[in-house]
């Protein structure tokens, strides 16, 4: 049996009771460990971060899918971030890289059982995606759970991979993917120009001529504004490098960074490449973390 990450996200973050019923369905599953769930109610969205074995991990994700559809009504959802789903987007992640065409294969089997059982039409995204259009999260979810409404019922290119052709009545649509470890890594700025925020997204993301594998967006939240990205691949641009041209187009403005944050886990290479790059330690490798060598120890790796 192979072990698994997956990071669902749900679109709920301001009511605690609900994330503990959806956690709870999908830590019920033998095999299953939680590792992380973290909440915003700004974005009103939760992460929740959970490993198991390859067939019980596609239960675990099932499990809080079904959840998700009975306890969130998107009529009445409203947050900063985009989402079309009340379980928005339920990506498989690797934890070796030769595992990836078994997480591509959970994602199909999940999103063909999520469309026959929960009655929930799911795409498939990223390398599980079996059509071009449907690869990049974001042309999946264009128009979110309003815009989709109609556009999948008259768009061919908007039909879903599994289930039926039209939208759940609460629960939306799925993004069922598997992809590599990605980072959500967030920079707030001190200030409230959001326009401001969207013209940085815009000049870093890799869509529109940025750094590459980055993905950007910027935000208005309560008392700052926030440019989110995901970093598709933290080893082609790093946490260090986002931060430091967010924070140098933002000075150029007369901004300064308030704070950054990083959503859900992260591979701990990364934080190694930080520390290389901040510190200007150019010879530090993961063979010098002190936990790193103990668990190879453990592990005998």
């Amino acid at each position: 049996m192979t072990l698994v990450e997956c990071v669902p996200n749900f679109s709920e973050g301001r009511r605690p009771e609900v994330i503990d019923q959806i956690v709870a369905a999908i830590a019920a599953v033998d095999g299953v460990h939680v590792l992380d769930r973290q909440s915003d109610a700004i974005h009103n969205r939760c992460v929740i971060t959970f490993v198991g074995t390859d067939e019980a991990a596609a239960q675990a994700a099932f499990g809080g899918i079904a959840a998700a559809a009975r306890l969130i009504d998107l009529n009445v959802h409203d947050g900063a971030h985009p989402r079309f789903g009340a379980a928005d987007v339920v990506p498989f992640v690797p934890i070796k890289e030769d595992d990836m065409p078994m997480c591509v294969a959970l994602a199909r089997g999940l999103a063909l059982r999520v469309g026959t059982e929960l009655d929930i039409p799911a795409y498939l995204y990223e390398d599980a995606a079996r059509r071009p259009a449907h690869q990049n999260l974001a042309d999946v979810r264009r128009g979110e759970f309003e815009g989709l409404r109609e556009a999948i019922l008259t768009d061919p290119g908007r039909a879903p991979d599994e289930g039926p052709r039209r939208l759940h009545p609460t629960a939306g649509a799925v993004a069922i993917g598997a992809r590599p470890p990605l980072i959500a890594y967030n920079v707030n700025l001190d200030s409230d120009d959001v326009e401001l925020a969207r013209e940085i997204a815009v000049a870093i993301r890799e869509r529109d001529g940025g750094f590459p594998k980055v993905k950007a967006m910027g935000l208005a939240l309560a008392d700052c504004v926030q440019v989110s990205m995901n970093l598709v691949d933290y080893r082609v641009t790093s946490m260090h490098t986002a931060y430091e041209e967010v924070a140098r187009r933002a000075a150029a403005r007369g901004v300064r960074v308030r704070e950054s944050e990083v959503v859900g886990l992260l591979p701990e290479a990364a934080l190694v490449d930080v520390a290389r790059r901040a510190l200007m330690a150019t010879g530090f490798t993961q063979q010098q973390v002190l936990e790193a060598r103990v668990l190879d120890l453990l592990t005998g790796s």
